[in-house]
């Protein structure tokens, strides 16, 4: 028997969604039938991205978003509703690192980590949650209640590794986020869970891994490779499917046992 997942009639917002795991993220979900509001400062790449996207036949939407700022968040969740319609499905994407031994890291490092992998995906999260929590309650309108919120966090969450150590810290922070999410909205059909992705190939880090250093680190690997973007689409339109529903405060590593 097949089976398969439609998000038609939904709508996902992508943050980070200009590159990376985010615009794969995006192109997969616009595949599933949800229409996509694709997320991030840098709007050129957002519209090439939408363009591609409807040229596959799929619905996407351009909205600039900073999450360092509130102000922008807000105004990005309430441009994107009001055009496009409810958010049904947040994946909370944005992330930034840099790479240096803990004794080297700069109060600037630090905030420049913190402000956007924690506080901004909180606060990215928190914006579009009450917006799902006020639909649950019957305060605002909204054909669907209740919501998926994908929370993009890493195995260096769960897994402590050299010279990223504040990008692991705040890694940890958005797991333990994505528990409290979903212990206080889960009754409220709310499902917040966490990707941990392990190294991916992407356009970003591809040249790393044709280096002497990359490829010592390919090594260490338990199968010795790294994934590719598409490795995580199954995952993540389950997630946002009502087919999750009794999935909640997961924390998925889809790291091919590099964690382990």
């Amino acid at each position: 028997m097949a089976f398969s997942i439609d998000l038609s009639g939904r709508v996902a917002f992508v943050t980070g969604a200009s590159s990376g795991l985010g615009a794969q993220f995006a192109r997969t979900l616009a595949r599933a039938g949800a229409a996509v509001v694709l997320a991030s400062r840098r709007v050129e790449k957002l519209k090439e991205l939408r363009a591609h996207i409807e040229g596959e036949g799929g619905s996407a939407h351009v909205q600039a978003l900073d999450v360092t700022d509130l102000n922008s968040i807000r105004a990005a969740v309430a441009h994107a509703e009001t055009e496009v319609g409810s958010i049904d499905i947040l994946v909370n994407n944005s992330g930034v690192s840099t790479t240096q031994r803990i004794q080297d890291v700069t109060e600037d490092d630090f905030d420049f980590i913190f402000d956007t992998n924690v506080r901004g995906s909180f606060f990215v999260a928190q914006e579009v949650g009450k917006r799902m929590l006020a639909r649950a309650r019957g305060a605002a309108p909204g054909t669907y209640t209740g919501g998926r919120i994908i929370n993009i966090a890493s195995m260096a969450g769960l897994k402590v590794l050299p010279q990223i150590g504040a990008y692991c810290m705040s890694k940890a922070a958005v797991v333990q986020m994505t528990k409290a999410m979903a212990l206080e909205w889960g009754r409220f059909g709310i499902n917040v869970n966490a990707i941990c992705p392990g190294y991916i190939d992407t356009e970003i880090n591809h040249h790393h891994w044709q280096t002497e250093q990359g490829q010592k680190l390919v090594n260490m690997l338990p199968r010795k490779r790294v994934g590719q973007p598409e490795d995580l689409d199954a995952l993540l339109v389950m997630l946002a499917s009502d087919q999750s529903h009794f999935v909640n405060g997961a924390i998925i590593a889809a790291d091919d046992g590099f964690a382990l």
